[in-house]
C-alpha cells in the first residue's frame, strides 16, 4: 500500500511543532519583512520627527525600539531553528520514499524488460517459422 508521507509527517507533528513550522512559514516571508520594515521606518520617523511631547523614543538611542527587536529575535531565533528541523525530517522522509518508490520501479522495469526479451525471442523464432 502506498503511504502519503505528507499526511503521516503531518500527523505526527504536536501542536508546538505545528506552531513551530508555521512560525517558519510565515516569518520567512515578505509580507513579514515588509510589516516589520514599516513597523521600523514609522516608529522611527515618529521618534524623530513627532512634537517632543509625543516622542516615547527619544532619538538618536532608540532604546525601546532597540529591547523590543532584540526580544522578537530572541524568542523567533529558536522557534524558526526549530521550524527547519521539523521541515528536513519532512524532507527526508520525502527523500527517503522517493528512493523506496524509484526502486521498486526500477525492479518493476527490470521484470518488464525480461519478459519483453521472452516476447522478443518467442516472436523471433515464431519469425523464423514462417520464413520472415
Amino acid at each position: 500500500m502506498v503511504e502519503n508521507v505528507n499526511i503521516k509527517h503531518c500527523e505526527s507533528l504536536t501542536r508546538m511543532e505545528k506552531f513551530a513550522i508555521w512560525i517558519t512559514n510565515h516569518i520567512g516571508t515578505m509580507g513579514f519583512f515588509l510589516i516589520l520594515f514599516f513597523w521600523t521606518l514609522t516608529w522611527l520617523a515618529w521618534n524623530i520627527f513627532a512634537l517632543e511631547e509625543l516622542k516615547f523614543d527619544p532619538y538618536p538611542a532608540f532604546a525601546l525600539w532597540i529591547f523590543i527587536s532584540n526580544m522578537m529575535q530572541l524568542f523567533f531565533l529558536p522557534l524558526i531553528m526549530a521550524g527547519q528541523n521539523l521541515q528536513n525530517r519532512h524532507a527526508e522522509l520525502r527523500a527517503e520514499n522517493d528512493f523506496e518508490t524509484n526502486l521498486k520501479a526500477e525492479k518493476e522495469i527490470e521484470m518488464i524488460l525480461e519478459k519483453l526479451k521472452v516476447q522478443e525471442e518467442k516472436i523471433s523464432k515464431l519469425l523464423d517459422r514462417i520464413g520472415k
